[in-house]
């Protein structure tokens, strides 16, 4: 008799795991492959985002007071990420540097699913950046003034098809009716993200570059080789995430990344903070 109610409960369990996988939640075909649960919590995060996340999540280990949270951080442009996820990377979190990759996930993957609705956590900033030369003393008509006239200097943005800081930047000098100029003299340097576009700009490979605020105040450049654009002057670079996963410890650390004490993270760093 022993025997036979050994053999019914691993019966009994196997049939409760069954009925237990047909009730889960099927995500999409295209990301099916990361819903199963994981300690380690895998980020995709825009790539503007290097500087500043690392410091949030020691913050937020050290808060929540979870000193052995293992947290993996993918840094790429939204584009190129946004290519990965709907390919089955496996990620927990998406943290974008625009509006646009999230909603499309939420649309064209999740359906409008409400449990994941894209959130906004912070809005970016431009600055034009140069290591060679001083450009902090300028307006915006005589920064204008001086990529125009000076033909032979060569300017990087961040790919605008992949990367929001490309895409406000590009948007900027069409504004400033440079942009097609830059193009036929062969002056625009087009890097694959918004770290490479610094990167030319930081080893003078490139005169001038657009890149991230926050990554000029991360390597404390002093404010003659930077000019902070007004944020009236491009669109505005407001920067959603989105949980790709129902990870309980992916929904915390979201929560923490939209709270006051994440917020300040942000606002250090060069950020403009939102509600």
């Amino acid at each position: 008799m022993g025997k036979n109610i050994t053999v019914s409960a691993v019966c009994l369990a196997l049939m409760l795991t069954a009925c237990t996988k047909e009730k889960g939640t099927d995500l999409p075909a295209e990301i099916k492959n990361i819903n199963e649960p994981s300690q380690i919590l895998r980020i995709a995060a825009a790539a503007n985002l290097s500087d500043v996340l690392p410091e949030i999540i020691e913050g937020y280990k050290t808060d929540k007071g979870l000193p052995n949270q293992e947290i993996e951080v993918t840094f790429a442009s939204s584009g190129k990420l946004y290519s990965q996820i709907i390919s089955g990377a496996p990620y927990d979190i998406f943290l974008a540097a625009n509006q646009d990759f999230p909603a499309q996930l939420l649309n064209e993957v999740f359906k409008g699913d409400a449990n994941h609705t894209p959130f906004t956590y912070t809005q970016g900033q431009l600055s034009i950046y140069s290591a060679t030369k001083a450009v902090g003393v300028f307006d915006q008509n005589t920064l204008t003034e001086l990529l125009n006239s000076n033909d032979k200097s060569k300017i990087t943005i961040a790919n605008p098809e992949l990367a929001p800081y490309g895409a406000s930047a590009k948007s900027y000098l069409q504004t400033q009716n440079l942009y097609d100029a830059l193009i036929a003299q062969k002056r625009l340097i087009q890097a694959e993200n918004i770290g490479q576009a610094f990167q030319y700009a930081h080893t003078g490979s490139v005169d001038y570059g657009f890149v991230a605020h926050s990554q000029v105040i991360a390597m404390k450049a002093t404010p003659e080789h930077f000019y902070l654009l007004p944020s009236t002057s491009y669109p505005a670079i407001l920067q959603d995430g989105i949980l790709i996963t129902n990870e309980a410890n992916a929904a915390d650390f979201t929560d923490y990344l939209r709270s006051p004490t994440g917020q300040a993270y942000f606002s250090r760093a060069g950020y403009l903070a939102v509600r």
